[in-house]
């Protein structure tokens, strides 16, 4: 029997698996051994000190040039050590540490440890931590790993961790493998014992191309196979067929429709209008550019559902858009949204709005639609999912923005119907065919790429006011331009505002983003920016804010007022991002543009030139040339390729941030899957997973496997699957 490799580590490695477990999250040994070197040093290779850079951790290999000691102070000494590379040198500093000078002598390598800092205009590091040349003799063959590390583990002790691990887990022979010997045969892959062994004492470098090779698509392999359970089990769940039926709303409702759909728009409503007809459960994922008319393919799937006497349900992140798609649906569906009321129409239905903060009265007379079953549509935000909401017959969940949402939330919408529901999930966020097989791979995945017909083009500039501050004057004086020609302009800012600061961020809004700015100031604010512009160049035009601390009604009515044209200029936070959809507001200026991340700025850009008019969005930011930030927005600027956009956004952040593991907190299993880099690998896993599934969908014969499943699935780590 082989190794078990969810042992903890310290059945291995002893009192250091509690350091392993606090400054890295290394629990079992197979996180241990998963912990893969960075890079490799060939012995005797030493560092290149001059591609160091401050703040980074680092194990450097270098000769001593010099060694120099002296008391500067009664209790305090300083060691300098001169180490170089054969062309440039750097000074390591060591406080009440004179002993190492019997060590550390001059024309030795050794290996140091620290933080790169700078010190009078040079790198240095401050007390490393040192192994000499004899220490680290038992470096594997060739190749020196050096593992991630931090200032309390260095690089070498995780070496001689993951060789007491590799070591005690090999001792009972090879390892049992997820990756069935079939495959492997024929993609010539490694065994599993031996990738690990090779990826930790490598003699060659072909040698770690082989075990990292093996190991990338371990990755690969068992996330898709998690995926093809995923949809074997959706499949194998009944469902009620919502086939289309003839002279009901969903015909009327195109009859009355004032443009044609665009071909991806009939294309994509084909393949929804098929899933709805069969007896298991739709799981689609529709994503598109922004303003490509998903909403308008949404509802003519939950029409279908009317029409068969069912319910859909459409579960918005926060009121503002909630709001948005009830006003927008009932606008859609004129007198078919009034059904039984005066004036609606006999061929039609009633559109429920649920919201947190909605009155007793509203709400009572809402729930009790959706109970009898009047209500055929009901749009709300997280209230849909509370207990006191009961459906007759729930057809079909739509989940717009999915990515706000866990699928906790998702699978407590669809729980509420007898029979499991068909499911329809919308991002407008574009996704790279890479990552939506990765991280909606249980998924159906259909894109919209062309905007209706009369969408006109937007475009974009960088207004940087440390470089030109005339240029902030130029666009309010283009804002007045765009009022006096009839139009109206959205404000966009970072933060609410007020004496409150903690309170800046509302949970109902997206937040700005995380990603680094130059600035060191606080971010602009609504309630700042607002009066501003009131008593100065916007002064005469009507200014309103909207920002999520709002109460619901407030918000609502704020909206309305924009809608028909009675605000000229809306200052606001991100409630506005996604489904607000005025048709005469051309322009928007977003504060402090280097505060958002691309796709938020891209979201943001589209909700303007939904009209015929042309749009403009002015991206202000005071970062300077040449900087990340700036370089995002000069992105943006570039290009209104949502899709191009989204995977600059993604090559810029952590591959574990793709799926989700910052928000959870947890790590993210893949540690050299690049779900960007690796199309090849990707495909290839997807269909070996499910030709393994299908075959065997409980996986009884492959145990390994069912193992590597249970640890993604496990509690600990499954938050980066279901909130990605």
């Amino acid at each position: 029997m082989s190794f078990d490799l969810r042992a903890p580590a310290r059945t291995v490695v002893g009192a250091t698996a509690k350091e392993l477990g606090d400054k890295l999250g290394i629990v079992t040994v197979e996180d241990l051994l998963r912990h893969y070197p960075r890079r490799y040093y060939a012995r005797g290779e030493l560092t290149d000190l001059a591609r160091l850079r401050p703040g980074e951790l680092v194990t450097l290999q270098a000769t001593v040039q010099s060694v120099n000691g002296r008391q500067i102070r009664s209790k305090l000494h300083k060691l300098d050590v001169v180490v170089t590379d054969g062309h440039a040198k750097m000074t390591l500093t060591f406080f009440n540490q004179a002993w190492r000078a019997k060590s550390l002598l001059v024309g030795h390598e050794a290996f140091f440890a620290g933080k790169v800092e700078v010190f009078r205009n040079h790198l240095t590091l401050t007390n490393p931590e040192v192994a000499l040349d004899d220490d680290a003799e038992d470096f594997a063959g060739g190749l020196m790993p050096v593992y991630p590390a931090t200032a309390k583990l260095p690089s070498w002790r995780l070496y001689k961790a993951v060789k007491v691990a590799l070591d005690v887990a090999l001792a009972d022979g090879p390892l049992d493998d997820p990756v069935p010997a079939g495959v492997r045969a024929r993609l010539g892959l490694l065994p599993l014992h031996e990738a690990l062994w090779l990826v930790h004492r490598p003699n060659t470098r072909e040698d770690v191309a082989r075990a990292r090779e093996r190991l990338t698509y371990d990755e690969a392999f068992v996330l898709q196979v998690v995926m093809a359970m995923r949809r074997a089990e959706s499949t194998a769940l009944p469902a009620t067929p919502r086939g289309s039926t003839s002279a009901g709303l969903l015909d009327a409702f195109d009859a009355r429709l004032p443009f044609r759909l665009t071909d991806g728009q009939q294309e994509v409503s084909a393949a929804i209008t098929a899933d709805l007809a069969r007896d298991h459960p739709m799981h689609r994922l529709l994503q598109g550019e922004v303003g490509s008319g998903k909403t308008v393919v949404a509802l003519r799937a939950m029409l279908a559902v009317v029409d068969t006497g069912g319910q859909a349900a459409l579960l918005a992140p926060t009121e503002v858009l909630a709001q948005q798609h009830h006003r927008s649906i009932t606008t859609m569906l004129g007198p078919m949204a009034e059904r039984g009321m005066l004036g609606g129409s006999e061929l039609g239905t009633r559109v429920a709005l649920l919201t947190g903060s909605q009155g007793t009265a509203a709400r009572r007379a809402n729930l009790l639609d959706v109970l009898s079953g009047d209500a055929g549509i009901v749009v709300g935000t997280h209230a849909l999912i509370q207990d006191t909401v009961e459906f007759q017959d729930l057809g079909l969940v739509v989940v717009d923005e999915q990515h706000r949402f866990g699928v906790e939330q998702r699978d407590a919408l669809r729980g509420k119907a007898a029979v499991p529901p068909h499911l329809l999930v919308m991002t407008a966020t574009p996704i790279p065919r890479t990552v939506a097989m990765t991280v909606f791979g249980d998924l159906d995945v259909s894109t919209l790429t062309e905007l209706p017909a009369g969408r006109s083009p937007i475009t974009s500039h960088v207004v940087p006011t440390s470089e030109k501050p005339h240029f902030l004057e130029r666009a309010w004086q283009r804002v007045r331009e765009e009022v006096a020609a009839g139009h109206q302009v959205y404000v966009v800012c970072p933060r609410i505002g007020g004496d409150d600061a903690t309170a800046d961020t509302d949970e109902a809004e997206a937040p700005a983003s995380d990603e680094p700015t130059t600035s060191l100031r606080p971010a602009v604010a609504v309630l700042d920016v607002a009066p501003m512009l009131v008593d100065g160049p916007l002064a005469g035009l009507r200014v309103d804010v909207l920002h999520g601390r709002l109460p619901s009604d407030v918000k609502d009515d704020v909206m309305r007022r924009f809608a028909a044209g009675d605000v000229d200029v809306l200052v606001a936070t991100t409630v506005v991002e996604v489904g607000v959809d005025v048709a005469n507001a051309t322009a928007m200026v977003v504060m402090d543009a280097d505060r958002f991340g691309i796709s938020q700025l891209h979201q943001l850009r589209g909700r303007v030139g939904r009209g015929t008019a042309a749009g403009l969005c002015l991206l202000v930011t005071d970062t300077e040339p040449g900087t990340p930030a700036r370089e995002r927005l000069d992105a943006v600027a570039a290009t209104l390729d949502g899709f191009e956009l989204s995977r600059l956004d993604l090559e810029a952040r952590r591959e574990g941030d793709v799926l989700g593991a910052s928000q959870s907190g947890r790590r993210s299993s893949l540690r050299l899957l690049s779900v960007l880099r690796d199309e090849k690998v990707i495909v290839t896993a997807r269909e070996d997973a499910t030709a393994v599934v299908a075959a065997d969908p409980t996986l009884a014969a492959n145990p390994a496997l069912l193992a590597a499943v249970d640890v993604v699935l496990s509690q600990e780590r499954a938050d980066y699957l279901e909130k990605a």
